[in-house]
Formats: structure tokens, C-alpha cells, sequence
């Protein structure tokens, strides 16, 4: 009974389920960071602690993703790691100090490492390239309703409640999208993968950790501090030595070769780079609201949820012209947008209206909207079946670097335009200036992304099902001993 329904409504319900719960958590939890920095004393800049080290964990985490899925099955990591997830966020509305609350956020991380890329493998199994266009004008309306909720949501629990409810809210939702899976979710495996590159799951992991936290502590306490600068030291070293590893063994956990393709390897630079402008003013918006302007949690949540009405409004735009004019110009068109809508940020002063700050916010969704698809599909346009699982975790590690670069950024400019040793309550000058270093790297995206190749982008997403490349067809589903359903 269980694997009765289809695997091609299973799948991407999923997907979307877990897209959505970890949307909340980062836009609700963005929201009563105000509200936690007050209770555990906490300037701006120490916000890192609480901030990055769910990105940093993740990240840590990642590199093991595809040999796990490959070596266990999907359904089974995915499973586990979001009945993971769900209770940590439990653990984080329960902790009772500041090395508690971090302490779950990490667990969180922890967890959300083997959810993103395993949720992503499978669907990319599932659907060829030119349905994953069209599913995205679907699939995005659901994942949008995340961001558009969340702050709203978050900013009537901190007000009303505390900011302790912002990580209860994930656990119902947890919950059910779990007893869904076990009920629903079939095995999905392709072969079983080599031996663990154990040398390089260390060496990747460790140089992660290291310039995380190098870039975590940078801010608060000097880049010339030493334990910044030994961590910073530690994690390149690190990484040469990762990357020499991963070239040269046969089966490496982190499959560094797909770089070589050069639509693989240009869509995750812009991804890397667009994500750090565009997440740092996500993490931003709430900020400045409530720090610079002196509004509400619930002014804060109220103000950044019309974003996603952008989203949308942009992604059913983009899905049709995808294969008409191809994620180059698409891509490039919408890292320019967010430029200018960070220049527009970058104008805004104590006399600015929350309803000024919401149309800046649906310009941004607008813009966004041309970003995040384009650069996702195109990715795996020339990517073989047998290399989905590790291009999704190489796919995850360049999208979490950015979003955990992105509040670094933010941070250091906050701190550098604040004056004496509380950083609580940066001038208004330090939030403008952010948004202005913000821009210069959105308008580095985009003019690199008007040189990305993009011819066999679009012919993948004009191709017709029954034209399908080898490694765009449906994966062969385990559905009970012997039993395959393809």
C-alpha cells in the first residue's frame, strides 16, 4: 500500500515539504533575532553565534550527503534526517541559554546538510530537464508561501508569544511530512557507491568548519585577532589539501571534476556570488526595520513577506521563457534588478514608511525570481545520471557558502560603521552602506552572468519527454523485494 501512490506526486510533495520547513526556519528565525539578541545580551555582531552556525554545520555535513543516499538509499536519509530536524527545532525553543540555543541550531544544521541535496537528487531523478521547468512554475508557488508567512508569522509569535514559538511552529509540520514519507516515500538508489573517501570527508569538513568560523568571529572580535587569523590560516591549508585529495582519488566524496564542465562550473560561481547579496539582504531587512527604524517584530515580518509575492509573479514569467531565451540572459537580467533594488535600500532613512520598504521588497522578489531557478536547472543540464547525488551536493555546498557568507558580510559592515564597543544598535549610515557593498557584488554577479554558456541549456528545456536523455530518465524505484517501479 504504501508505494501505491505515485513516486511522481511523492517526490516533489517531499520536496516541497522540506524547502518549506527550512524556509521558515531561516525567514522566522531572521525575524526574532532582535528579540534573542535582547534576552542573551547580544549586539549585532554576536548575532554570528546564533546565526551561522546552522550554515556552518550544514556545510559540514554536505560533503557526506551523496555517499550516505547512495550507500543507505534516499528514502531512509531523507526520513532521518528530517525526524532530526524536527526535534532540534524543538530543542531550540526549549534551550534555556545561549549555548543551548546554538548548540540545537547546530543539530539543525546538522540534519538540514542531508536534506537539501538528498531532496534535491531525487527529484532531478525523477523528471528530465524540460519537466523541471514546468514543474518549477508549480513547485515555487508552495515554497513561496514559506517566506511570505514566516516573517508575518514570526513577528505575531515574538510579539504575542515569544521568539521561542518560532521553532516550535516547525514541529507539526515536521511531523506530517514525516508520517507522509514513511507511508508514501519509496527507496530510490541507483547503485551502490565505492568506499568512503574517509580522507576527504575529513579534510572537506574541516576546512568548512575552520573559515566559517574564521568568517563567523572575524566581525565581532578582529580579523587580527589570532585565533581568527589561525582559523582562517587552518582552513586554506585545509582546503589545498582537500582539493589535491579529491583530484586524485578514484571515488572522492566531493566529485571537485564536475567543475570541469564549464555551464556546471559558471552557474555555481553566480550562484555562489548572487547569493551573498541577495540573502544578505533578507537577513538585513528584519535589522534594519526593527534596530534602525525603531518598528516591531511584527513591523519586521509585515514589512519583508510581499518578496515572495515578487517570487512568484516572476517564476511563471520565467518558466516560459527559460527555453526561449536561456538562463544567460535571464540570470543576468535578474542580478541586475537586485542591484538596483539595493540602491534603492540604499536610499531609505528614519523618515522612510514601512509601506516604502515593502514595495522595495516586492522589487526585490521580482528580481529574485529570475535567480534561483535558472541557476538550478542549468546546473545539471550536462550532468550524467550517475553524477546527479554529488552535483547536488556540490550544488548545496556553493548555495549554503553564500547564504553563510552573506550575514558575515553584513555584520562586518555593520560593525565597522559602528562606533564604541556596543554594536546592539548600529547608525543608520552603517545599514546604507551595507546595502551599497551588497549592490557592488550583485552587479559582479550579473555582469559575469551574461558570459555563462547557455545553448544546451536551452535545448534541454525544449526537448520533449519522449526525447529524453539516458540520464533524465525516471530512476528505478524499489518498491518491495524483487519489484521495481520506474
Amino acid at each position: 500500500m504504501s508505494t501505491r501512490l505515485g513516486q511522481r506526486f511523492v517526490v516533489p510533495f517531499m520536496t516541497v515539504s522540506i524547502t518549506f520547513i527550512c524556509i521558515v526556519d531561516g525567514a522566522i528565525t531572521t525575524v526574532a533575532l532582535p528579540s534573542i539578541a535582547r534576552q542573551f545580551q547580544l549586539g549585532a555582531a554576536a548575532l554570528d553565534a546564533v546565526v551561522i552556525v546552522y550554515p556552518v554545520c550544514l556545510g559540514i555535513m554536505i560533503p557526506s550527503s551523496a555517499w550516505l543516499l547512495e550507500r543507505f538509499g534516499g528514502r531512509r536519509m531523507l526520513l532521518l534526517s528530517l525526524a532530526v530536524f524536527t526535534a532540534a527545532s524543538v530543542l531550540c525553543g526549549a534551550a534555556p541559554n545561549l549555548p543551548s540555543l546554538i548548540g540545537a541550531r547546530a543539530l539543525q544544521g546538522l540534519a538540514a546538510g542531508l536534506l537539501t541535496p538528498t531532496s534535491q537528487a531525487l527529484l532531478f531523478r525523477t523528471f528530465s530537464n524540460a519537466e523541471q521547468v514546468r514543474l518549477s512554475r508549480l513547485l515555487i508557488i508552495p515554497q513561496q508561501i514559506a517566506p511570505a508567512v514566516a516573517p508575518l508569522l514570526g513577528g505575531v509569535l515574538v510579539t504575542s508569544l515569544s521568539w521561542r514559538w518560532v521553532f516550535y511552529v516547525n514541529a507539526p509540520i515536521g511531523v506530517l511530512a514525516l508520517l507522509f514519507g514513511l507511508i508514501f516515500l519509496a527507496e530510490h538508489r541507483d547503485h551502490p557507491p565505492g568506499p568512503l573517501d574517509l580522507r576527504g570527508l575529513l579534510l572537506t569538513a574541516g576546512a568548512t568548519a575552520a573559515l566559517m568560523y574564521g568568517l563567523c568571529a572575524g566581525p565581532g572580535e578582529g580579523w587580527s585577532r589570532p585565533p581568527v587569523l589561525g582559523s582562517l590560516a587552518a582552513g586554506a591549508v585545509l582546503l589545498v589539501l582537500a582539493v589535491r585529495t579529491e583530484l586524485r582519488v578514484p571515488e572522492p566524496v566531493v566529485r571537485l571534476r564536475l567543475f570541469r564542465d564549464r555551464l556546471f562550473r559558471d552557474t555555481n560561481l553566480i550562484s555562489l556570488l548572487g547569493f551573498i547579496p541577495i540573502m544578505g539582504a533578507m537577513f538585513l531587512g528584519p535589522l534594519f526595520v526593527q534596530d534602525a527604524l525603531g518598528g516591531s517584530a511584527l513591523d519586521s515580518g509585515s514589512t519583508t513577506f510581499t518578496e515572495a509575492f515578487g517570487v512568484l509573479l516572476t517564476m511563471q514569467v520565467v518558466g516560459v521563457l527559460y527555453a526561449r531565451v536561456g538562463p544567460r540572459v535571464i540570470i543576468g537580467t535578474g542580478l541586475l534588478g537586485v542591484t538596483g533594488v539595493l540602491l534603492l535600500f540604499a536610499t531609505a532613512d528614519s523618515h522612510t514608511g514601512l509601506w516604502t520598504l515593502r514595495g522595495y521588497m516586492f522589487l526585490l522578489g521580482l528580481a529574485m525570481g529570475a535567480f534561483f531557478m535558472p541557476t538550478t536547472i542549468a546546473s545539471f543540464t550536462t550532468i550524467s545520471r550517475a553524477d546527479v547525488a554529488y552535483a547536488a551536493t556540490l550544488n548545496t555546498v556553493v548555495r549554503q557558502t553564500g547564504a553563510a557568507l552573506a550575514p558575515a558580510v553584513v555584520t562586518a559592515v555593520l560593525v565597522l560603521g559602528s562606533t564604541g564597543a556596543d554594536h546592539l544598535h548600529p547608525p543608520l549610515a552603517a545599514y546604507r552602506t551595507s546595502y551599497l557593498v551588497l549592490a557592488v557584488i550583485a552587479v559582479a554577479a550579473a555582469l559575469f552572468a551574461f558570459t555563462m554558456p547557455d545553448a544546451t541549456a536551452r535545448r534541454a528545456a525544449g526537448a520533449t519527454d519522449g526525447r529524453r536523455a539516458e540520464r533524465t530518465s525516471p530512476p528505478k524505484v524499489l518498491t518491495g523485494p524483487g519489484t521495481t517501479e520506474g
